[in-house]
């Protein structure tokens, strides 16, 4: 049936169909010809592909239709991807060239947008609310990396011991990371409420003077510790989870040897779990990092970027200078200032991955 198909096709050609056919035909018979002539591997290749070309073109004339099979199923597999693609498109990556380009313009959303060159930048260095939440956000990041990171491994290497309770308190620890960040927030500012927290009311007990009892995210000398504090306790358990995911893969073996040498808990540490981590250390501390500077909702929760610009960070900024100042052109410059900032601590990162993530 099929032949027959095949064969009504080929008499349906036109005759400058058929002229073609005939002279691909040759030059597929002299192709083949020449393939077996040929000893060097390079020029038998490049004659094979033209054998595979040829044949694909004198299928496509006999077979005929505007497509050939091979783009059918090459159009399929796209028409799978397409929906993501066209949501990174409009969403992500549409956003993003629109925030380049509006970097350079004047714009406040209602009347027309005026070209202003490098204007928009020149003005950060003016800007001393831009300066403070630079300041902060780097502040925030260096802080916020190395406590998380810190407290996260020591909780995961305690509760991959055979403790007590040991489920009870991973999910303890993992709760405050998936519990609402509105009542998370409303919980830790109740703890460290200047008038009658709980943690001031230690404070006192231990000696403290009222006087001098910290105000916490009241105070603008103890407000970014505040929010570093929360961050910590916030996302500890979720990288806690990666870290028990990273100790699980380190062979039970090579600690029972380290113990028959008469190696004590630190130097095991030191020459096994710790070398053994270093590629989780590496994911998170690129996730971690990223995540710090892009941080806007747990400042929005507990301080709103005061008192004063104590707590202000970059994200923040954009979003007040955009969207109540509504000077989008300039917010846009900050976004670029954020985005390269971002790509230059992502690209140092990735310099060392070779030397930390696959040592």
């Amino acid at each position: 049936m099929e032949n027959k198909n095949k064969e009504s096709k080929i008499r349906q050609l036109t005759d400058k169909q058929k002229t073609e056919l005939a002279e691909l035909e040759a030059t597929l018979i002299g192709l083949i010809d020449c393939v077996q002539t040929i000893s060097v591997s390079k020029e038998k290749e490049k004659v094979l592909s033209n054998i595979a070309k040829t044949q694909k073109k004198i299928k496509h004339i006999k077979l005929g239709g505007i497509l050939s099979k091979e783009t059918k199923r090459n159009l399929v597999a796209y028409s799978f991807i397409a929906p993501n693609f066209i949501g990174f498109m409009v969403f992500t990556l549409g956003p993003i060239m629109f925030a380049f380009l509006l970097s350079f313009m004047k714009w406040d959303g209602n009347n027309a947008m005026d070209f202003v060159g490098i204007n928009n930048f020149l003005r950060l260095t003016d800007d001393v609310r831009f300066k403070a939440a630079f300041v902060n956000t780097v502040v925030y990041s260096l802080a916020t990396v190395p406590l998380t990171l810190l407290f996260a491994l020591g909780l995961a290497i305690i509760l991959n011991q055979k403790v007590k309770f040991r489920n009870v308190f991973r999910t303890a620890s993992f709760f405050p990371y998936v519990a609402s960040l509105v009542a998370v927030a409303a919980v830790w500012n109740m703890l460290f409420s200047p008038a009658n927290g709980p943690v001031n009311m230690l404070l006192a007990n231990l000696g403290v003077a009222v006087k001098n009892l910290p105000k916490w995210a009241a105070d603008k000398h103890f407000a970014m510790l505040t929010v570093i504090l929360f961050s910590v306790w916030k996302s500890m358990g979720y990288y806690m989870v990666i870290y028990l995911a990273g100790l699980q893969g380190i062979s039970a073996e090579m600690y029972e040897a380290a113990s028959l040498d008469g190696a004590n808990s630190w130097q095991k540490f030191k020459s096994i779990t710790w070398p053994m981590l270093q590629p989780t250390t590496f994911f998170v501390v690129v996730i971690l990092t990223i995540n710090c500077f892009k941080v806007y909702d747990q400042i929005y929760m507990i301080t709103q970027g005061g008192p004063g610009t104590s707590t202000l960070v970059l994200v923040y900024h954009i979003y007040d200078t955009a969207f109540k100042s509504w000077d989008l052109g300039y917010a846009s410059a900050i976004s670029v200032v954020l985005f390269l900032l971002v790509l230059i601590v992502t690209l140092v990162q990735f310099k060392g991955e070779k030397k930390y993530a696959n040592s």
